[in-house]
């Protein structure tokens, strides 16, 4: 199934049918001839054929809802989240469509005015359905990928509704009562997220300050605290059988006791997939155990693996599924090639050696993890781990589970959530100086990260009194293993930001950034999308360039200067701080000869008339930036027509009827042009007028809607461009 991750296209129904047929051919010769080896590559081909068929259904599914229109729907809602003043943001189970069942289901999210709306009530809808679109660069998030690994693929567009059931469910219900006795506790967002898998209270500050110490798997309800519930239950249920007659006192009651406990608690979280996923691997150990079976801790994991992707191959796109999977593989690895002496294991006066050996196993083996999912690494994580995992499991969680069961009783309920609270403060205490620890680091230092599993295998293979040369050679190799030098002369990206503009030149992993991107309520393109791609490519900026002082265009320019100090500020706004950008100056970077061809004068609030313009030229090749210019600037730049001509154009003002006139085209002649336009824009941009326009002056058209992210890479003699959505990064799940 691991193909399913790098696919650029799913196969078709001929390579289907071919492959359909050689496993049938397989099988038959396995069976007749007890072929291991046809044995074999039939169950790898099953694998394949499930996991492809599987993606190509779901595939076909989106396709049947976006396209002929408004769907008349039959949906459930899931949860509900507030998102602004008058709206929220809420979340649907898809159950019927056009009075047929969806088979299997999966959700869609939509915005819709703030009235009674709860989980659990069901509605008929006509809903107009879209694929899910998000933005793709280089060390950013992929959203698609993560939609479609939880089966929330659309969004939709309500045109009318009906409530159908106007009854909460007694998930919501329950979450109601017990929100009422937390509302005035401190931790009260952690205190829902680790009681019912609600973390929509938990604010943006809280979450980084969790990601940073490694700890945010412990708001997280997952395998951790399935297990803790299950044995919880485990020793409750001991401690009834401690007053039972001996013939009463087995060890199944117990066992089931914490299955059921396990299975509520998941049934509590919402039934998410991580929360699934663990109740799926507990129930395969819970049958071995009672089938009295011996295992292999490896034969179980595998099994577990195997167990997981049949009931969900989509979860190979799933960060929680991997996170999950390969913390357990890490886990016995390490007790299996570097236990403690057995001494050290016989008492519980060793404990605490015992978990410090387990959280640096943990943290060492989890590093490529970390790298690939995070960008980063925190020298304090195994500091916070130490400290919040026994807090958080010892405490929180069983005094969360009491209370809960308590609840029928509440000021017996109330008590023990006070102690919660108390406990998730005392978790909390430390992370404030523990998360100075994260480093955000490179692709470059990916090699690093394999050094926990290289040390492991070192130790137990006694490789360092074998071959001591090649240790000592393999440890230099990781010291000065550098990426391969560049090829070109220096680098243009065009970050793809949805509605707004950044564009990135960097020579020498030096930078001049042009432009920002948008802000929001929750955040910005700076915070999101232009800061993981610095630290992905280890880019240190010098020079920050803003065009106007619109909100797409200058609303990362906070976050970006608290980010690089030193980098100077470069604007046609009269600003105490910001460097002038008006029309004449002059001066060469890296190499790169910079000229300012327009605003004539600075101004105190910068209209897209007062679009800072830039023209970069290495002496072969140029690129003009021109920020959101209309027709009547591009007039006036006509005037310096011996400055226009250049290799590649920014599309002004993203494309829009007001700009990119044919003067100021045949003017600037450029063998392409770069876009930056969002998808599904309510400005409709770019104008179909305007790229017919470019393409009839035999102008290469790229935009960022369609293709992700666009760099261009100048050679020496020669230029070229690579699309990220197109040509590097080219998966299925991409539209």
């Amino acid at each position: 199934m691991l193909p399913l991750l790098w696919l650029p296209r799913l196969p078709t129904l001929s390579l289907w049918l071919l492959g359909g047929l050689l496993l049938v051919v397989l099988c038959w010769r396995g069976s007749r001839y007890g072929c291991q080896l046809s044995q074999l590559l039939a169950a790898l081909l099953f694998g394949f054929i499930f996991a492809t068929g599987s993606a190509q259904w779901l595939m076909h599914q989106i396709a049947s809802l976006v396209e002929g229109g408004d769907k008349q729907v039959i949906a459930s809602v899931e949860s509900v989240r507030f998102v602004a003043q008058q709206q929220t943001l809420v979340k649907f189970r898809i159950e019927q469509v056009d009075q047929r069942w969806l088979m299997p289901a999966f959700s869609f999210s939509a915005v819709a005015p703030v009235v009674e709306v709860c989980a659990g009530q069901r509605w008929r809808m006509k809903v107009n359905f879209r694929r899910l679109h998000s933005s793709l660069n280089e060390g950013g998030f992929d959203s698609e990928r993560w939609a479609m690994a939880n089966r929330q693929p659309l969004r939709g567009s309500i045109r009318s509704a009906e409530l159908l059931d106007t009854s909460c469910d007694l998930r919501q219900q329950f979450i109601r009562h017990i929100d009422a006795q937390i509302e005035k506790l401190a931790q009260r967002p952690l205190l829902l997220a680790l009681a019912f898998g609600e973390r929509g209270l938990i604010d943006k500050s809280l979450r980084e300050q969790l990601v940073k110490t490694g700890i945010a798997h412990l708001v997280a309800i997952s395998g951790l605290h399935i297990a803790l519930a299950a044995a919880f239950a485990w020793w409750l249920a001991r401690a009834v059988q401690f007053f039972l007659p001996a013939h009463y006192i087995g060890y199944r009651m117990p066992l089931l006791m914490g299955w059921c406990v396990a299975l509520c608690y998941v049934w509590l979280a919402g039934e998410q997939l991580p929360a699934m996923r663990a109740m799926i691997s507990l129930s395969l150990w819970l049958l071995l155990r009672l089938k009295g079976l011996c295992c292999s801790a490896w034969q179980i994991w595998l099994w577990c693996v195997c167990l997981l992707l049949l009931f969900e191959p989509m979860s190979l796109l799933s960060d929680s599924f991997w996170l999950s999977v390969l913390a357990v593989a890490a886990l016995i690895f390490w007790f299996e090639w570097a236990p403690l002496p057995r001494r050290l294991r016989a008492s519980w006066i060793w404990a605490p050696l015992g978990w410090l050996h387990m959280q640096l196993g943990m943290t060492l083996l989890l590093l490529p993890l970390q790298f690939t999912l995070f960008h980063g690494v925190s020298w304090s994580s195994l500091l916070a781990n130490l400290w919040a995992v026994p807090i958080v499991s010892l405490l929180t969680v069983p005094l969360i589970l009491s209370s809960l069961l308590l609840s029928f009783v509440p000021w017996l309920s109330g008590f023990g959530w006070q102690l919660a609270d108390v406990s998730i403060s005392l978790a909390l205490w430390p992370l404030d100086w523990l998360q100075q620890g994260w480093l955000p680091l490179g692709r470059v230092a990916w090699l690093w990260s394999l050094v926990g599993w290289l040390l492991v295998l070192c130790l137990r293979l006694r490789w360092w009194y074998s071959h001591p040369i090649g240790c000592f050679t393999l440890l230099l190799c990781c010291w000065f293993w550098r990426e391969p030098p560049v090829e070109y002369r220096w680098r243009v990206d065009m970050l793809d930001v949805g509605h707004g503009l950044a564009v990135l030149i960097e020579r020498d992993g030096k930078g001049v950034i042009y432009d920002t991107g948008d802000r929001w309520q929750n955040g910005s393109a700076a915070e999101r999308f232009i800061l993981p791609f610095l630290h992905w490519r280890q880019i240190s900026l010098q020079h920050i360039f803003i065009s106007h002082s619109h909100q797409d265009h200058i609303g990362g320019l906070q976050l970006l200067s608290r980010a690089f100090p030193l980098a100077q500020i470069h604007s046609p706004l009269s600003n105490s701080g910001h460097q002038p950008c008006i029309q004449g100056q002059h001066w060469v970077w890296q190499g790169l000869d910079f000229d300012i061809l327009w605003p004539p004068k600075l101004v105190a609030e910068a209209g897209n008339a007062h679009s800072c313009v830039l023209r970069i030229n290495d002496g072969n090749f140029s690129l003009l930036l021109t920020g959101d210019i209309e027709a009547e600037t591009e007039r006036a730049l006509l005037k310096q027509r011996k400055l226009l001509p250049t290799t590649v154009l920014q599309v002004p003002h993203h494309g829009s009827r007001t700009s990119s006139s044919a003067p100021f085209l045949r003017a600037v002649a450029p063998k392409a042009a770069v876009a930056s336009v969002a998808r599904y824009n309510r400005w409709r941009l770019p104008a179909d007028r305007v790229v017919s326009l470019y393409r009839q002056n035999k102008i290469t058209w790229y935009d960022t809607s369609l293709m992700g992210q666009l760099s261009l890479f100048f050679f020496a003699s020669h230029w070229e461009i690579k699309r990220l959505r197109s040509e590097i990064t080219v998966r299925w799940w991409h539209i």
